[in-house]
């Protein structure tokens, strides 16, 4: 995923802090979906480097292949006060077609370890599927 927002060299199962360069900016109302010039600030952050952030972060997410889980597997750097501090607005969501197809129907899933969270965060949301592309899909418990 990194590497699509135009940093390679970032780690293939880590969670990457990532510096958007001029142009490449993500969020709410962006058209491409896609950044471009950026940069790996951290490789591989843990829970606490990513606590003392100054500014909550924009989370890009992409689903575990062939198991569904968006949240709770794999990325437990990302701990539910993080996730409450950004909110669902910042929360960037990242799949290519196929691996949404793959799923033949089954929602992303979630396993934050904070089941109030979890359900504050089950609903649809809008997947970034490639430039200019997007689906919506079901986020669920």
């Amino acid at each position: 995923m990194a590497t699509a927002l135009g940093a390679p060299g970032a780690s293939l199962t880590g969670v990457d802090l990532l510096r958007l360069g001029p142009g490449g900016a993500l969020g709410p109302g962006h058209t491409d979906g896609l950044a471009t010039a950026a940069r790996v600030l951290i490789r591989d952050a843990r829970a606490d480097q990513l606590r003392a952030l100054p500014d909550t972060p924009f989370i890009a997410l992409s689903p575990i292949g062939g198991q569904g889980f968006l949240l709770g597997r794999g990325n437990q750097q990302l701990t539910p006060e993080l996730l409450r501090a950004a909110g669902r607005e910042r929360l960037l969501v990242l799949a290519t077609e196929a691996k949404l197809a793959a799923l033949a129907g089954h929602p992303l899933l979630l396993d934050t370890g904070d089941p109030a969270l979890d359900d504050a965060l089950a609903g649809h949301v809008r997947v970034i599927t490639g430039r200019r592309s997007g689906a919506v899909y079901r986020l669920s418990v």
